[in-house]
């Protein structure tokens, strides 16, 4: 009896311990900061939140919960960016108004006929909250949505408060192009470049200070910053748990892979992995030679990233049963990698070695299009159509984003 005693209270003991030192994330998000000061921003005021699946707190409870039971707060309406409030919805479909089941609170879609919020969806709002987890490249629609609603916040005089968030890119990544303006649009809205490295409330900060809203005046913004996010930190640096930000983007990781293949994707004569399980992490077509591809690829020796001969089949999407031969990336040393050289390359190897099979040539011209706004100009397609080399793409590239990080220096808070 005694024995048995002595094993239930070091049982117990040991349990204990190790709830004391149980893991704790690194970084708290905004949402963690503004309920540790009692909500205070929001106290006494009706309010209109943006946000979707990832819109969470470091324990996982929901924004959408933790705000509609916070003590002197009226959450009234709820706002979802492409991809749905509960992030089910895939890339480029329209959604309509409904009601959310768990709150009773209508939920307004941004992404369809309306992307802006309008004056009778902000009727008995005071304040607007932004709460979207992003991944820190510009052609994802969320920051458009964001500096949408900025405007309409400064046009209805109503505060707009970003509950910031980790960039996954870290803080310290920016590379690719900057935009032409003839080429602004929802995937390029902003003179940022494709990786922009920067948080939510970062970009907000730029918004407002570069005069980037179209309304007259600036918004009255409050960004609540994260505590304990470092710049150079990547996203499982930060002890947080990735909710998927959209269908094709289901780990920490794969916003990295999305700019090292997604300019491919829009193109559409060539796979990245779309409808099978690696998506951004491929590249591929019925017609394409993985051994020549990988070896050509490898033979760059670019720091950070190996590629491997693949042969696969995806099985949903507009690729189904069709046999698939190309290259897995595989990230070796993400700290070295340059991303928009890789990226690069790919769409220059692709030319090179499959000439006969022309990645632009043979792109519908709606899709020539897509990837010119996604890039922000027509430049890089003219470029590497016209035989430009990489070397002086990438040259040029730099410039650029030289320039943009004086002014980016003065909006970062971490």
């Amino acid at each position: 009896m005694k024995i048995s005693a002595v094993r239930k209270t070091a049982f117990f003991l040991l349990i204990t311990i190790c709830t004391a030192f149980a893991w704790t994330p690194k970084v708290k998000p905004g949402i963690d900061v503004l309920r540790d000061h009692n909500f205070d921003v929001l106290q006494g005021k009706r309010v209109g939140l943006i946000t979707n699946a990832t819109g969470i707190t470091a324990d996982l409870q929901s924004t959408i919960d933790v705000l509609f039971s916070a003590p002197d707060v009226k959450l009234v309406a709820l706002f979802s960016p492409e991809h749905g409030i509960r992030g089910d919805v895939d890339a480029g479909k329209a959604m309509e108004m409904y009601i959310d089941q768990r709150t009773g609170l209508p939920v307004y879609s941004l992404y369809g006929k309306t992307r802006k919020p309008t004056r009778e969806m902000l009727q008995g709002i005071d304040v607007l909250v932004y709460d979207i987890q992003d991944i820190g490249v510009r052609s994802y629609t969320f920051i458009s949505t964001m500096g949408l609603a900025m405007e309409a916040a400064a046009e209805n005089k109503i505060q707009f408060v970003v509950l910031d968030r980790p960039d996954p890119l870290t803080g310290d990544r920016v590379e690719g192009t900057m935009i032409d303006q003839q080429y602004k649009s929802f995937v390029s809205a902003y003179s940022i470049p494709y990786v922009y490295g920067m948080t939510a409330g970062e970009l907000a900060e730029m918004i407002n200070g570069e005069h980037w809203l179209n309304s007259s005046g600036i918004c009255n913004l409050t960004v609540i910053p994260m505590q304990g996010w470092k710049r150079s930190m990547w996203w499982d640096e930060t002890g947080l748990v990735w909710v998927p930000t959209s269908p094709h983007i289901p780990h920490s990781f794969t916003p990295m892979f999305y700019v090292l293949t997604g300019l491919l994707g829009e193109l559409g004569t060539a796979n990245q992995g779309i409808g099978y399980t690696l998506p951004f992490e491929l590249v591929g077509a019925p017609w394409m030679d993985g051994y020549i591809l990988a070896r050509y690829l490898n033979s760059l020796n670019m720091p950070g990233v190996e590629f491997r001969t693949i042969s696969y089949i995806p099985f949903y999407k507009d690729t189904t049963g069709i046999r698939y031969r190309g290259v897995q990336i595989h990230v070796v040393d993400r700290d070295r990698m340059n991303m928009i050289q890789v990226q690069m390359n790919i769409l220059d190897a692709l030319l090179q070695l499959f000439p006969e099979y022309n990645i632009f040539s043979r792109a519908k011209p709606d899709r020539l299009l897509a990837f010119d706004k996604v890039v922000g100009s027509d430049d890089i397609r003219r470029h590497l159509q016209s035989g430009v080399g990489v070397q002086e793409i990438l040259r040029q590239l730099d410039l650029q984003v030289k320039e943009f990080k004086k002014s980016r220096s003065r909006y970062l808070l971490y």
